[in-house]
């Protein structure tokens, strides 16, 4: 089976056509396994029963922002260690330097190609989609 057959990605992200975007460019990639959830926290609860191999997250979200997803997946065992790439329109220097700390993976700018996910994707997973 190839990378694209076996990689499980989790979308997270408030907005239904920003959802879409990225599921539609998961679906160009050849990417099969995918869930897309609105809810940051119904996200953990998700990530934390049954972890993935990759979350693509949505920087700006209601009641939980994407690096507080990822901090909350760092500080529990079964998800410490999956790979995350946020997507934002306001890629500060601030959330750059956050990122660091909390060991994010991969940052990709809004708006993005499917090419460009596509590159950040693969320089998480260190395999080619």
């Amino acid at each position: 089976m190839s990378v694209r057959e076996n990689l499980r990605v989790m979308v997270v992200d408030d907005m239904g056509v920003s959802r879409a975007l990225v599921t539609n460019a998961l679906d160009e990639m050849g990417v099969v396994h995918y869930a897309a959830e609105a809810d940051p926290k119904a996200a953990l609860a998700k990530l934390t029963a049954a972890p993935v191999h990759l979350v693509l997250c949505d920087m700006n979200m209601p009641g939980m922002n994407g690096l507080q997803l990822l901090d909350a997946l760092r500080r529990h065992p079964a998800t410490a260690n999956i790979g995350f790439i946020v997507i934002t329109g306001s890629p500060t220097p601030d959330i750059i330097q956050q990122g660091q700390k909390l060991r994010l993976n991969n940052l990709v700018p809004k708006p993005f190609t499917t090419a460009g996910l596509r590159t950040a994707i693969e320089q998480v997973i260190g395999k080619r989609l």
